[in-house]
């Protein structure tokens, strides 16, 4: 099945045997190129994969995070699918840093537990859930921290200490300032040569 849109088109769904029957869909779903699929609100969604324009904006964050990681967690760009079961969701974040030994298994869902940053870079398609949903959702998922650049904006949020309502803290900067990227980083993220 192949589906073509401009905006996320969602299927809908809500208990743990629809999520992992949405799982299964996934992965033999064909999702047309320049496109990736995720489980958000119980519903599958495709959305645009980012602009290559972003790509100097991720290899920043990559380059900066780098050496600031966990022990034993990498920093990938990759079009990996995270699941967090407890809230059947399932998101493919833009840039992510997880455990290598918990992520190496074969499936093409991985443990939303591995992870301990989240980065998305904002999209006319994809802004609201990343304004919103997802800060919900990453946060419940207990990720450490989530950075949402968003590119309409020309602003990062830097969200931290997560909990059962989303986030319980959160920096925001605008496109050319500094933000403390908090622990287990504890390093800082300069954003001096950003543009949207």
């Amino acid at each position: 099945m192949t589906l073509m849109m401009e905006r996320p088109q969602t299927i809908e769904t809500s208990d743990r045997a629809q999520f992992e029957r949405l799982l299964h869909t996934l992965e033999k779903l064909d999702v047309p190129d320049g496109y990736r699929a995720e489980i958000i609100r119980g519903s599958i969604i495709l959305s645009p994969w980012s602009k290559g324009t972003y790509r100097p904006i991720l290899r920043s964050m990559m380059r900066q995070l780098s050496g600031h990681e966990p022990q034993g967690h990498v920093i990938d760009t990759a079009p990996f699918l995270f699941a967090f079961p407890g809230q059947n969701k399932a998101i493919g974040p833009d840039l992510h840093v997880s455990d290598a030994e918990a992520t190496d298994i074969d499936s093409v869902h991985l443990p939303g537990a591995a992870l301990s940053l989240v980065a998305e870079l904002t999209s006319v398609a994809t802004a609201q859930y990343d304004r919103a949903e997802k800060v919900e959702y990453y946060g419940k998922g207990g990720v450490p921290v989530y950075v949402l650049v968003d590119m309409e904006r020309s602003t990062v949020t830097m969200y931290s200490k997560p909990g059962e309502q989303g986030y319980q803290r959160h920096t925001e900067i605008k496109f050319g300032d500094k933000v403390d990227v908090p622990a287990p980083f504890d390093c800082e993220l300069d954003t001096a040569d950003w543009k949207s």
